[in-house]
């Protein structure tokens, strides 16, 4: 629990900007020191998990639940440059629902225009299921940038700018994807984007490969994406952490109906945060 949160705080144009645009990046969010640690982390997994699926060089892999398998992940679990944003616009009844990383490889093949990407709302069936027109939020992702994409063709994240208010993915008259722009983040960067925004991978035809680490945060109701293995570290952190990594001490009605046992962050927002707190 950290007291750098209050420095952070979202700020009124920031709210504003993730409301109306659903995305936003937060520059120069983590160190390069910082940085550089997560990258070793994630190529040491990144060679244990290709070995396990018997994949090559050139291979993408997508590497899910991290958030256990080393305790760097964790300090950028809570980080204070960006955890206290995601409060800001969650609120306290928070959870890690997901976490995984994306390691894209250079590959020779140009890809396709927009139009071919693989456009999409995050979460699955919550699109088809939720009724309303536009859906709620529900959760967010923070995605940490290892590696450098300020320039195209570097497997760049897209977005549709004010798309995460639209069900139906925008499309010009010929019906292909409008609007979308690449999303040029540097080393060390944060984007947080709307589970509703729509969005897309897309080829990297540089020579290097680029590294991105998600992390998904939602109300604690929803069901995790992962298996959440975290059980090894419970013993060993705070209770933020403890209730970010799914504990819920007063028992399963606690995700739904949760007693101060259950969210400490909550008592932690109305201690420290005052005006900006918890309701």
């Amino acid at each position: 629990m950290s007291n750098a949160w209050l420095e952070n705080l979202v700020t009124p144009e920031e709210e504003r900007e993730f409301a109306e645009q659903g995305y936003m990046v937060i520059e120069d969010a983590i160190p390069q020191d910082l940085v550089e640690r997560a990258t070793q982390v994630v190529d040491r997994l990144t060679v244990d998990q290709k070995a396990k699926e018997g994949l090559g060089p050139s291979d993408g892999i997508n590497i899910f639940d991290f958030i256990g398998k080393d305790d760097v992940f964790l300090d950028l679990l809570d980080y204070p440059t960006t955890f206290p944003k995601v409060w800001g616009i969650l609120g306290w009844n928070i959870q890690l629902y997901h976490s995984h990383t994306i390691i894209t490889p250079p590959n020779a093949v140009s890809g396709p225009g927009q139009q071919g990407l693989n456009w999409h709302k995050d979460s699955g069936r919550l699109n088809n299921e939720l009724e309303t027109d536009p859906q709620p939020r529900i959760s967010l992702k923070v995605a940490f940038f290892l590696t450098d994409t300020t320039e195209l063709g570097r497997a760049n994240l897209y977005v549709i700018p004010g798309s995460h208010l639209l069900n139906k993915l925008p499309v010009d008259e010929d019906k292909k994807p409008k609007g979308g722009i690449a999303v040029r983040a540097k080393p060390g960067d944060a984007v947080f984007f709307d589970r509703r925004i729509w969005h897309a991978s897309s080829p990297n035809t540089s020579d290097m490969t680029r590294k991105v680490l998600f992390y998904g945060y939602s109300y604690r109701w929803l069901r995790p994406r992962d298996n959440m293995t975290v059980d090894h570290v419970m013993g060993r952190i705070d209770p933020i952490r403890q209730q970010l990594l799914g504990a819920a001490p007063s028992g399963w009605h606690g995700y739904s109906s949760p007693k101060p046992e259950d969210v400490p962050l909550r008592a932690w927002m109305q201690e420290k945060a005052g005006a900006n707190g918890a309701d």
